[in-house]
């Protein structure tokens, strides 16, 4: 598939994927379902979900690695400032080195190019925090946390899939 195509499902997932109400009760909900299917599937992942102001679940899954919060807290400050997936930002940016144009003027410390950082939207809020997931290949971190935004919100995961990458 071309990323084109990618590019409006993630949209269409963004636009779908959106909460009546998001509090520390939903970001538990979601966070322990992550953590529940990486267990069951051997998947060495963190997940970090948190407003834009705070923390409100963190879970680190045996295999991951001292890396994978790092990665995870850029991921996070990219969606805070584009207000949109990561993984959608790597199929628009297409810049394999992971990083943003020099004219962007993002400190590479701060900000990275790579799948796994999904907005939280609230209707009449608008994005105000991310879920993130690292670990794995950037498709299947987005894949992860779109699979369980699917399952709390009842939405048809079928309808709003990626298809298998291919590569």
């Amino acid at each position: 598939m071309a990323a084109s195509e990618d590019i409006e499902t993630i949209k269409r997932q963004e636009a779908t994927l959106v909460f009546e109400k998001f509090d520390e009760a939903v970001a538990f909900e979601i966070g322990s379902a992550i953590r529940t299917r990486a267990l069951k599937e051997g998947l060495p992942i963190i997940v970090d979900i948190r407003t834009f102001d705070r923390p409100l679940f963190y879970a680190a899954m045996p295999g991951s690695n001292a890396s994978n919060p790092d990665w995870a807290r850029r991921k996070i400050n990219v969606v805070k400032r584009y207000l949109r997936s990561t993984y959608r930002m790597v199929l628009e940016q297409q810049r394999p080195d992971r990083t943003f144009k020099v004219g962007e003027g993002l400190d590479i410390s701060e900000y990275v190019l790579a799948g796994g950082g999904f907005p939280v939207t609230v209707k009449g809020a608008g994005v105000i925090g991310v879920i993130a997931v690292s670990g794995l290949p950037e498709r299947e971190d987005h894949n992860v946390v779109v699979d369980a935004l699917c399952t709390h919100l009842g939405v048809d995961r079928a309808r709003l899939a990626l298809p298998p990458s291919g590569d």
